[in-house]
């Protein structure tokens, strides 16, 4: 039975060959793919998020603020986690009615 170490140094070595082999397959496939986008009219655009293109994020809330931190945050004061400095204010045990605006 082999050891641990052997074992290890046969899987680093197929993963050599495989990363290899991926190497020398790719240029082929990325041929193709090309060869079938200018058969088909295909475009960059066409594949989307798909072609690395930048992902769209959440967007922010467009919720009127109701409460201005005093560095000048500005809070809207809906469910979900508070800001940091809302945390702060509460754990002084001050009251957020003198920060509303």
């Amino acid at each position: 039975m082999a050891t641990y170490s052997e074992l290890m140094a046969q899987a680093q070595a197929l993963m050599a060959q495989a990363e290899q082999a991926r190497k020398d397959e790719l240029a082929s496939v990325i041929a193709d793919i090309k060869a079938k986008m200018k058969q088909y009219g295909i475009t960059v655009a066409d594949l989307g998020n798909a072609a690395g293109g930048k992902k769209v994020g959440k967007s922010k809330s467009t919720a009127a603020a109701k409460y201005r931190g005093p560095n000048g945050e500005l809070w809207a004061g809906g469910p979900g986690r508070k800001p940091e400095w809302v945390r702060a204010v509460l754990a002084k045990g001050e009251s957020l009615d003198s920060y509303r605006i």
